[in-house]
């Protein structure tokens, strides 16, 4: 009786002197136990979930995902370090459940704990299920294709339904997890399309756009609406509008294990999109409806902080937060066998949190792949000398980031549309195209004070640095270079954009590539499709047949990469001591190179790059024991000898090698 007489008083003496005090999220208890969420087996089901502010907190069970009433209520008992415990006995599989709480007096809205691992349609409500049953055949034989350093890595970013809804995709299981894992599907022309077109073009890792559950598809009608996914809802359950079976929680995870075990039957590894910077939901979230205000960042007037552009950002630097993402991507490492992740708007966590994620992770896996967006899309309350941004990519451990200067450098602003590159005939872009070449590590041979965006080195070491020119954000490389280059004819632009392949896969660092820009993917000049329909989002396969030389010039570039160490070495030292960058003497529109390529293991001697990003042709002169590789954006059969002289003509890219 005292106690609640205290916190009325302490109520009223808010209300009549008109401010709130802010709750003191330092104080709150901190949970270590490694059981948060449902711990299932066929005799009990116990649950755990960490509510430290609430007075009282409900297990609701339901026959049915989408039934309105529950069919048991349980009231959970207060536990340790602001945990809530109840353990129901026998076998409680196929039920799903939802908690509710009541915190000064008021009940929440009921969700599923953060925790939740299996969910039904919409995501709802969590679902008992035991992952054993979960499991394809096969599964504890799952292994991960082999991969030694990560500048070995050749990403290709694709999303699930993009890549298969087209009717020129010849797959079956359209838009589904399942359609990834087809055999044999072909377009018009017998061209191979999904599953064997990424295996043909030879990538390593196949980045899939967030396929956990999220919140802007209505998964009772999947094909009505398209969306990219950055709207999280349950971070730890894939998303089943991506499932034959939206309805039944294990149907999801068995298909996205399938996924994951075909891929690496095939060789190609798995990286997951994962967004824990925001939630889709801000007050009525899962974490906000069981702890207020906790998971979330605010300013100084009380406010959800919004460093995302999404409504709000989460607080990565508190002690559950933190806990909840590093156990989180645990999870998908060990019941899914990622291999690695892409961090949304990695700038808005802490360098702590993430070094720490690392650390753990890579004791898991020793070769997994962790990279991410060095900035954010706003002002955070949390200083930029903790963040997780581009600047500090040298303070994080074993973690990339996105090389905006060289993106921007080849292709031109992302922020001005009209803004070319060097890619399409800009100039002034010579030593933002060379910074990307050597990986934004130190080099003697870079003015800093002429790169675009950064003017000092950002990265330790090359694998910290993702090497790329589009991703799903902004216009494709195709539609801009459409748009900035009106003028130019399309075997020009065709040119240009082989050119901008050519500067990716021969750079140093992690390559990365955007699902069809092997075969010059268009999204019809949409900037921002992120819920664009499938008529500007989905890949049309047929392209592949139409521009079947640029495919090949693209899978000719990656065999190339994956063959010869010059293009791939493994630390800044190596960079800074054997690329040796020519004076443009003649042309400010050209950036040429020398590889000093068997001082790092390689079989050729010597690589000499040239890259020529002007309407007009230049002239060099090379010794005679070199051959050319590439000789104006065509592969040769490498026999072809150089005469003392030779032409780079516009917009193209030029390697030659000398072997002793």
């Amino acid at each position: 009786m005292m106690k609640k007489a205290m916190l009325f008083f302490g109520f009223l003496t808010q209300l009549f002197s008109g401010k709130t005090q802010a709750p003191d999220f330092k104080n709150y208890p901190v949970y270590t136990g490694n059981d948060l969420g449902l711990t299932y087996s066929i005799e009990k089901s116990a649950f755990r979930i960490w509510a430290p502010t609430a007075d009282e907190v409900y297990l609701k069970l339901y026959s049915n995902a989408d039934h309105n009433l529950f069919i048991e209520l349980y009231s959970m008992k207060k536990d340790k370090n602001g945990t809530w415990v109840t353990e129901l006995t026998g076998d409680r599989k196929g039920l799903f459940y939802a908690f509710s709480t009541i915190i000064n007096g008021k009940e929440s809205k009921e969700v599923p704990d953060p925790y939740a691992k299996a969910v039904g349609v919409n995501g709802k409500r969590a679902m008992v299920v035991d992952l054993k049953e979960t499991n394809p055949s096969g599964w504890e034989k799952d292994k991960s294709p082999a991969f030694k350093n990560k500048t070995d890595a050749i990403i290709y970013e694709l999303h699930v339904r993009d890549a298969s809804i087209s009717p020129t995709s010849g797959i079956k299981n359209k838009g589904k997890f399942l359609g990834l894992t087809e055999r044999g599907t072909k377009n018009a022309a017998g061209l191979a399309t999904g599953l064997d077109h990424i295996k043909e073009l030879g990538i390593t890792h196949v980045h899939l756009l967030p396929f956990y559950d999220f919140n802007s598809i209505d998964e009772t009608k999947p094909d009505g609406k398209c969306n990219w996914g950055y709207d999280p809802l349950n971070y730890n359950v894939p998303e089943g509008s991506y499932s034959t079976n939206p309805y039944d929680g294990v149907t999801r995870i068995k298909e996205f294990k399938q996924l994951v075990k075909t891929f690496h039957e095939n060789g190609l590894r798995v990286v997951m999109d994962v967004v824990y910077n925001h939630t889709a939901l801000t007050e009525a979230s899962n974490f906000n409806q069981l702890v207020p205000g906790y998971y979330y960042r605010q300013t100084k007037d009380g406010k959800f902080s919004d460093a995302t552009a999404c409504g709000n950002e989460t607080a990565s630097e508190r002690p559950m937060f933190r806990k909840f993402m590093l156990e989180s991507m645990k999870y998908w490492v060990e019941e899914y066998h990622v291999d690695g992740f892409r961090v949304d708007l990695m700038g808005v966590h802490d360098i702590e949190t993430m070094n720490l994620i690392s650390r753990e992770l890579h004791k898991i896996k020793t070769d997994i792949l962790i990279y991410g967006e060095g900035w954010t899309a706003g002002a955070s309350p949390l200083p930029d000398s903790l963040r997780a941004v581009k600047a500090n990519a040298h303070k994080l451990d074993r973690i990339a980031v996105f090389s905006d200067d060289i993106r921007d450098g080849i292709k031109g602003s992302v922020f001005d549309h009209k803004d070319k590159g060097f890619a399409s005939g800009k100039s002034g872009m010579e030593e933002s195209i060379k910074f990307g070449i050597v990986a934004s590590v130190q080099h003697p041979q870079i003015d800093y004070s002429k790169v675009n965006y950064s003017k000092a080195p950002y990265s330790k070491e090359p694998f910290q640095t993702v090497t790329y020119a589009e991703c799903h954000d902004n216009h494709i490389m195709w539609d801009k270079l459409k748009i900035s280059a009106p003028d130019a004819t399309e075997e020009e632009r065709t040119n240009m954009h082989k050119l901008a392949l050519s500067i990716v896969l021969t750079s140093q660092g992690i390559s990365f590539l955007h699902a069809g820009t092997e075969f010059l993917r268009s999204k019809n000049e949409v900037e921002n499709s992120y819920n664009s329909p499938d008529s500007i989002n989905a890949i049309n396969w047929d392209l592949k047949t139409k521009n079947k030389e640029v495919f090949d010039y693209t899978k000719a570039l990656i065999k190339l990469r994956k063959e010869h160490p010059a293009f791939r070495m493994t630390n800044a030292k190596e960079i800074e001591n054997n690329i040796l960058f020519f004076s443009n003497i003649l042309d400010d529109k050209a950036v040429n190179y020398l590889i000093q390529a068997m001082q790092v293991g390689d079989t050729w001697s010597d690589v000499m790059i040239f890259f020529n990003g002007n309407s007009k042709a230049n002239t060099h002169e090379v010794p005679k024991n070199y051959k050319a590789i590439v000789f104006n954006n065509k592969f040769t059969d490498g026999e072809m000898k150089m005469t003392e002289s030779f032409k780079v003509e516009p917009y193209s890219c030029v390697i030659l090698y000398s072997q002793q």
